[in-house]
């Protein structure tokens, strides 16, 4: 009897965790399907609406303290890894040579940084124009940061473990956890994970984390620069 009575415990333990990751499972598809883009859109265009004034401000004095355009446009690889262009703040010399961050030694990162820029890029401020890249749909507000070919192995790793089917974000696991310090192998393996495990709740943490590293300024330049 009491043997009978513990397998139909067991039984009935089964069954609700089975069904409680059936409900997980569930709510993961809907935000993933639906949700996620419905959010990018309404918070990407309110930050448009929000931040105008202080973009048209960061655009003139661009425009009054280096010359060259206000914005740097370049050629990303995003969800399946289709090319796209990606816009943000300039905040190199426009004779500055196209190769990865990580690739700058730090004299030539002092020399090519504008002054402005480097507050731009310490404040996270130079990504602000990135809000028309998630509006469109080429991006999201969360995920793996899209990269150049001058990151050519992170992007044949990102193909490999399957990373590069979401949409890019302007933030991501691997920019919480080091950004610029991150090695290329840990990178993919942050933006795989992110991929196979994203969730309503992982991005709001995530927007959270990066606020922090914002405010804090961890991670970036790479530490062997």
């Amino acid at each position: 009897m009491m043997k009978e009575l513990n397998t139909r415990m067991m039984k009935n333990s089964d069954e609700r965790d089975t069904q409680e990751q059936i409900s997980e499972i569930s709510a993961h598809f809907f935000y993933r399907r639906y949700v996620k883009r419905s959010f990018d859109i309404v918070l990407s265009g309110l930050g448009i609406i929000v931040l105008a004034v202080p973009m048209l401000i960061v655009a003139f004095l661009i425009k009054i303290t280096s010359p060259g355009p206000v914005f740097f446009c370049q050629t990303r690889y995003g969800r399946d890894s289709r090319p796209f262009t990606l816009v943000k703040f300039r905040s190199m010399a426009v004779d500055a040579p196209e190769k990865a961050n990580k690739d700058f030694s730090k004299e030539a990162m002092a020399h090519y940084v504008t002054p402005l820029g480097r507050f731009l890029r310490k404040s996270s401020i130079d990504e602000l124009p990135q809000l028309f890249n998630v509006f469109v749909g080429q991006m999201s507000l969360i995920g793996p940061r899209p990269l150049a070919k001058t990151d050519n192995h992170v992007l044949e790793l990102r193909r490999a473990n399957g990373a590069d089917r979401v949409r890019p974000g302007i933030t991501g696991m691997a920019q919480v956890n080091g950004r610029n310090e991150v090695s290329d192998d840990d990178k993919a393996a942050f933006d795989a994970s992110y991929a196979r495990n994203y969730s309503f709740m992982v991005d709001v943490k995530l927007i959270i984390d990066s606020v922090i590293v914002v405010v804090s300024q961890r991670g970036i330049n790479k530490k062997n620069d």
